[in-house]
């Protein structure tokens, strides 16, 4: 009987006694991430995750937002859009997270967005994703005004490779492309601007992915004997097929898409087989951001370089959106899209990406003071339907190595698209 009192006493003084321990632990918040981590396009998620995770570490340092700790819970899309909606259906309906950044290909972030986020009106952002099918959704109101991305449209960069083409004197060519959204919209908007140049597109043929030979696309592709390959691919099956295009005779000159901009690629096909390799990406314009993120990524990224694709991109999603929870005040899902166009705006003071950058945004942001977020890819300002523009990036592949040879402005890249025939 004593033995228990003085279990009861004790048990008593416990729950009584104030747990400063307790108390102070930090609060987390808890973006979604859903990327491809595998399939086709793994290699990008797999960048693009690391980006974000040096975003919201850097934050966290320089004090974290609303009050608390960021955190993700990534997720594996496997490069399938019905895999990313489980996935992003789980971080919604389960984990109630308000935003979601991801996924990487178009053909997993539009579903996403059209399944998932867009009906319950959770933010979703983009890295990577460029089809112009996801600005369409966002003029025909579908979007609620939830989804951004940190990418130009294909609509654009379409136009950009087929005047990089005649330029590099790419005036006859052969055209093989994945056949879903982003392969479809890219080569509509290439074909257009291509042709009003006055290239000749010898033949077009889509592929399905995960094949287990892609000689009969090949074969068809060869037909007349064109000259060059446009391919509009990723690093996974677009190396099967200009290894196949290379065995059978086909010209060793191709014209590629940002995703093929991959040392994977060069690797597995022979860089002796790729000096006469041309491609285009979004561009940058050089800012503090992309001086830090050049030595800040590479060092923790487990191999992969600071211009590995998606990965500068990903990592401005994830800056922009922790600056916007720390701006919303809350971690809820309409303040958050409503904050990151304040964070991205063109009246605010500019700051940069790293721990002293974010140090600087979070006490503006405290003491009540518009900032303007300056990226690694430069600065973003999104339009009304969560697009951004910018330049791009001509480059070419020489000695086993990417080099960059110039960009290609708006501008530029609207006057062309001004001299197109309507459709």
């Amino acid at each position: 009987m004593r033995f228990t009192s003085i279990v009861s006493a004790a048990s008593l003084a416990i729950a009584l006694a104030p747990l400063p321990a307790l108390a102070q632990q930090p609060c987390t918040h808890t973006v979604g991430v859903v990327v491809e981590l595998t399939g086709p396009a793994g290699r990008f998620g797999q960048a693009a995750a690391k980006s974000i995770e040096l975003a919201f570490k850097e934050i966290n340092e320089a004090g974290g937002a609303a009050g608390c700790q960021l955190a993700t819970d990534l997720r594996d899309s496997q490069s399938q859009g019905s895999v990313a909606v489980d996935q992003a259906r789980q971080l919604v309906d389960l984990k109630r997270v308000p935003a979601i950044i991801g996924g990487i290909i178009s053909s997993v972030s539009l579903p996403i967005l059209t399944s998932v986020t867009a009906p319950a009106n959770v933010v979703q952002i983009s890295p990577a994703s460029s089809s112009p099918t996801l600005t369409r959704t966002a003029q025909e109101g579908k979007t609620n005004g939830v989804f951004f991305r940190t990418i130009t449209s294909d609509a654009l960069q379409g136009t950009a490779a087929a005047k990089y083409a005649m330029d590099q004197g790419l005036k006859k060519i052969a055209v093989i492309h994945v056949n879903n959204d982003f392969g479809v919209n890219m080569v509509a908007e290439f074909k257009r601007a291509y042709e009003a140049l006055g290239g000749q597109i010898t033949s077009v043929t889509p592929y399905n992915q995960g094949q287990a030979s892609y000689a009969p696309e090949v074969t068809r592709g060869l037909e007349g004997d064109p000259p060059a390959l446009y391919l509009v691919s990723y690093p996974g099956d677009g190396t099967a097929i200009a290894r196949t295009w290379i065995s059978q005779g086909g010209a060793a000159k191709f014209l590629l898409n940002d995703g093929m901009n991959s040392a994977d690629f060069i690797r597995d096909v022979g860089p002796r087989y790729l000096n006469d390799t041309f491609g285009t990406s979004s561009g940058t314009t050089k800012t503090p951001s992309t001086e830090h993120f050049a030595k800040a990524y590479p060092a923790m990224s487990s191999g992969f370089d600071a211009n590995a694709p998606a990965a500068d991109r990903a990592y401005d999603a994830a800056a922009i959106l922790g600056l916007a929870v720390a701006q919303a005040g809350k971690f809820e899902a309409a303040a958050i899209r409503d904050a990151i166009r304040k964070v991205t705006g063109s009246d605010g003071e500019v700051i940069h990406a790293g721990p002293e950058g974010f140090k600087k945004a979070l006490q503006l942001i405290k003491e009540g003071k518009p900032v303007r977020y300056e990226g690694v890819i430069g600065p973003v300002t999104f339009d009304q339907y969560g697009d951004i523009t910018g330049p791009f990036r001509l480059w070419r592949i020489q000695n086993g190595e990417v080099t960059t040879v110039g960009q290609m402005g708006v501008d530029e890249v609207n006057a062309i698209k001004a001299k197109i025939p309507s459709r």
